[in-house]
């Protein structure tokens, strides 16, 4: 993976606040060079999923879900790291471009209100804007709306996934009817949240929808 040059503002924050490594403490880089060549990155040909994509048309993964990528993605969502952001951004748009998708536009995964106000951010829509950057796409934050505030997944199974995001999504308006849409979310693990997404999309109208994840479980 190519190194990630920080912008102006981020060099400045580096000499304020010196980052360490999110996995071994280190200094220098939110991920050092010797956690980052324990990251495993997928790539052509893509492995196939565990479990049905249907009614998304492929989906594609960056990395797998383990190790320093767990550890730092852990930060990312649920600690308020949101300085990872470029460099998750970076992966995903070097995953994205070894085999793009033919898409119109992103849309993140959304959180619910009451939980968006508890984080302060949506991870995912920080990685959608950062990858739309990246690939030159149109970015769309608020077509697509998580309406029921569903429980944490970690301990559901597919079944489970499945009943619990049934009905969580809705789609407000018509702007994207008739395109073909990129969904991105952090973490891929049964599929059943954006297959959720992608089921209110396509009732909506949006012609296709793929899907995109920093890292599979």
């Amino acid at each position: 993976m190519q190194k990630h040059t920080p912008t102006v503002a981020q060099q400045l924050l580096q000499l304020l606040f010196p980052s360490r490594c999110v996995a071994c403490g280190r200094h220098g880089d939110w991920i050092c060079r010797s956690c980052l060549s324990q990251v495993l990155f997928y790539h052509p040909p893509w492995p196939l999923p565990s479990h049905n994509l249907s009614p998304l048309r492929s989906v594609h993964c960056a990395t797998r879900f383990a190790g320093p990528m767990r550890t730092a993605i852990h930060r990312f969502k649920y600690g308020g790291l949101r300085a990872l952001a470029p460099l998750f951004g970076q992966m995903l748009a070097e995953c994205w471009y070894l085999d793009p998708f033919p898409v119109d536009v992103i849309v993140p995964v959304p959180l619910h209100a009451a939980r968006l106000r508890q984080r302060g951010y949506n991870q995912s829509a920080l990685l959608a804007r950062e990858l739309g950057r990246h690939a030159g796409l149109t970015l769309s934050e608020d077509s697509l709306l998580r309406c029921v505030d569903t429980p944490q997944q970690t301990h559901l199974n597919l079944e489970q996934r499945m009943e619990n995001v049934s009905g969580a999504f809705s789609y407000e308006g018509n702007t994207l009817s008739g395109q073909s849409v990129l969904l991105v979310d952090d973490v891929f693990t049964t599929g059943a949240t954006l297959r959720a997404c992608g089921a209110e999309l396509l009732r909506a109208g949006i012609r296709e929808v793929y899907g995109m994840t920093l890292a599979r479980d």
